[in-house]
């Protein structure tokens, strides 16, 4: 990633700062030679780790919820960044009012405060490209940033993402708040630990985006799980690519638009299974198992052609790169991984307790 020099004495904030995508992006940021770089993050998902160790760096341990919390917010703010969510679809079926407190609230709480900041040159939303794909498990077409939004949906995540959207809409018209959605697609890369947070009522709290979990079962010669035989695809795009998606969006994105931030090709997940089994010399293979009864989402990839046009952004790092250097980093990372993990070993046993005492 490329220092940006429009960046250079600003005060920017970034939301979920310590998360996956978050602290990739703060260390771009920092190298931008940005004046004051201020991170809110309740470490819910996240991990201490990701923050770096800068005289410029402000962390603030909390929810942006929390009045408190935006009552130590410095003004003027020149960008800000909201990436904070409740990790992820299946957290959010086990627990729905959490998912609202962490996603829906979390939004309108910190767009209402921006709402009255006149400096802010831009505030970028982290949306959901799965919350506007058509649920196909046929032959899928790209989709647009114009694409008809469904009222039926998987989970409460997908629903939150969309109210994020919509609330962001309510203060751009309202009160001109200069708001971009840059709709993410399934990022992967280094600084997403497994079990990274606080436990979350599901074992998606340590098995979370497919990325991590095939990597670091890859490794320790485990079979890869795929879902639905690996007949879904996913378009799959690199962290460092996602980062400077959102720096285009808010140096070149137009207030009130939606950006796909995609590489605008699928991949399906039985591949991408083969390529980390590759990569890691696991023998072990991969694992069929049946489809997820909430999963209705089975191939899907993003259109690329507005963003390229409006804000000049192209995906660079091609898949077989991503990954090498993403397999990379867990290798160099597996005792921090491992202490993420196995902090959640009691919850996971008596959640699995629980479970065969359901079945008998």
């Amino acid at each position: 990633m490329s220092a940006v020099a429009e960046f250079r004495g600003a005060t920017v904030l970034v939301v979920g700062g310590a998360g996956f995508v978050g602290s990739n992006l703060c260390r771009l940021l920092l190298e931008s030679d940005v004046k004051s770089l201020v991170i809110v993050d309740n470490l819910l998902s996240s991990d201490k780790s990701n923050v770096a160790s800068d005289p410029r760096v402000e962390f603030i341990l909390g929810s942006i919820a929390d009045d408190e919390v935006l009552r130590r917010l410095p003004e003027p703010l020149d960008y800000v960044w909201h990436l904070a969510c409740y990790h992820g679809n299946q957290s959010s079926i086990a627990d729905p009012i959490a998912d609202h407190d962490n996603n829906t609230f979390t939004s309108l709480k910190l767009f209402q405060f921006l709402s009255g900041q006149r400096a802010v040159k831009k505030v970028v939303y982290a949306a959901a490209g799965c919350a506007v794909a058509e649920k196909t498990y046929g032959e899928p077409a790209k989709t647009l940033e114009d694409a008809p939004v469904s009222l039926f949906h998987d989970s409460p995540y997908s629903i939150s993402k969309l109210i994020g959207e919509m609330y962001g809409n309510y203060f751009f018209a309202r009160y001109q708040m200069p708001f971009v959605k840059a709709r993410f697609q399934n990022v992967y890369g280094p600084r997403e630990i497994l079990g990274a947070g606080k436990w979350r009522g599901t074992p998606a709290t340590v098995w979370r985006n497919v990325t991590p979990t095939f990597i670091w079962k890859s490794i320790h010669g485990e079979a890869l799980p795929l879902d639905n035989g690996g007949s879904t695809g996913r378009d799959f795009i690199y962290v460092d690519d996602i980062c400077d998606g959102l720096v285009a969006c808010a140096l070149a994105g137009k207030p009130g638009e939606a950006y796909n931030l995609a590489t605008g090709r699928e991949i399906l997940i039985r591949e991408w299974a083969s390529t980390i089994n590759s990569i890691t010399g696991n023998r072990a293979g991969v694992e069929l198992k049946p489809a997820r009864g909430w999963d209705k989402s089975g191939r899907r990839f993003g259109s690329t052609e507005k963003a390229r046009k409006e804000i000049g952004f192209n995906a660079k790092v091609s898949a077989d790169d991503g990954l090498f250097l993403t397999v990379q980093w867990t290798q160099e990372h597996l005792g921090l991984i491992e202490k993420a993990i196995t902090q959640h070993d009691g919850e996971m046993r008596k959640l699995m307790s629980s479970q065969r005492d359901k079945s008998i």
